[in-house]
């Protein structure tokens, strides 16, 4: 059934009219003539006799309590990455580390809770920190309701905040800053007396600004996101042999991937207290002055470099030193640092 406009002369009437089949056929008969159109509309008759029937109508219903104004908003959010990543960002300590970074410092909003979702958004959606306000109005993450854009702009650059202590000295002109010093101390909490950094895994990527971002370290350079018209930074990673991460250390742009290994290297050395180091590096990190430097002993550690073994001469001769095989497609290897016979 179905409301229909019955149009006679100048007037309009209101009928109830029904659809019914006859012997295959569709044909409407009116079950009832509401009155003129116009005089309904005008005593409000209409809206009356609608209302009462929306007793029976449970959808219907509730649409015209939200048009009255008679309900209460709700909002869905969505639980899932602060279960697992809740816990985990618990049980590293990283929250009680980020708040004893904090002594002394007096912010109006909660820095710490500002972070974990800063570092939930990269995990599960990536992108900047509007991006990251806006994801986090569809999820349940307990201490960040009241966040906001400018929020997580300060606590970005809580943790760029330069440090004025040893160690301040920058390293291929990335200063140090207070994210160093809770890498550290995360390092820290989880070394017990028979633990010890004896091999690390270093490697580099590149990370692209848009807009006016990255005026201090944004530099035009090789980039491995094929976007050289804009400025970018070089980002390095660190792991253990566990797979735990270390550090990651940040450098300007245009720092090509060979000048990095020793500065790291030896920065590693007096961050993590370590006694020996085993460096593992691809052919990316690899040139004269570094191998140079490495055999001269200007830092204490064992490497293992990957290089060409048919393009390398020395290393041909090590491998065959009767010749080179014919016919056959020689692999990269890793030369160790002291060649056994």
């Amino acid at each position: 059934m179905y409301f229909r406009v019955k149009r006679t002369g100048s007037y309009a009437y209101l009928q109830i009219v029904e659809s019914f089949r006859d012997d295959g056929q569709v044909h409407q008969r009116v079950l009832s003539t509401v009155g003129r159109l116009e005089a309904l509309q005008a005593s409000g008759q209409l809206e009356s006799l609608l209302r009462s029937g929306l007793r029976f109508c449970q959808k219907l219903a509730v649409i015209d309590a939200h048009a009255a104004g008679q309900t209460e908003p709700v909002a869905v959010s969505r639980v899932g990455p602060d279960l697992v990543f809740g816990r985990l960002w618990e049980q590293l300590g990283i929250g009680p580390t980020i708040h004893q970074a904090l002594e002394g410092r007096h912010y109006g909003f909660e820095v710490e809770r500002a972070i974990y979702l800063t570092v939930l958004h990269r995990l599960f959606a990536s992108g900047s920190d509007r991006a990251a306000e806006r994801w986090r109005q569809s999820y349940r993450l307990p201490g960040t309701q009241g966040l906001e854009l400018h929020h997580l702009y300060r606590a970005m650059a809580f943790l760029g905040g330069p440090m004025g202590e040893q160690l301040s000295r920058p390293v291929l002109g990335a200063p140090r800053c207070v994210k160093d010093w809770i890498e550290e101390a995360l390092f820290a909490r989880r070394r017990d007396l028979f633990s010890g950094l004896d091999l690390v895994f270093f490697d580099t990527t590149s990370i692209y600004f848009e807009g006016r971002g990255g005026q201090e370290i944004g530099r035009r350079g090789k980039s491995k996101d094929h976007r050289p018209d804009l400025p970018q930074m070089v980002v390095g990673l660190v792991l253990d042999e566990a797979g735990w991460p270390l550090c990651c250390e940040l450098w300007p742009g245009n720092t090509a991937d060979v000048k990095t290994l020793l500065p790291v290297a030896a920065r590693l050395q007096a961050r993590f207290g370590v006694r020996r180091i085993c460096l593992v590096s691809d052919r990316g990190m690899i040139s004269a002055p570094t191998i140079a430097a490495l055999e001269a002993g200007v830092l204490d550690c064992d490497y293992i470099l990957g290089a060409r073994m048919r393009s390398n001469k020395e290393v041909a001769t090590w491998c065959w030193p009767t010749g080179l095989p014919t016919g056959k497609s020689i692999p990269s290897a890793s030369v160790p640092k002291t060649p056994h016979p």
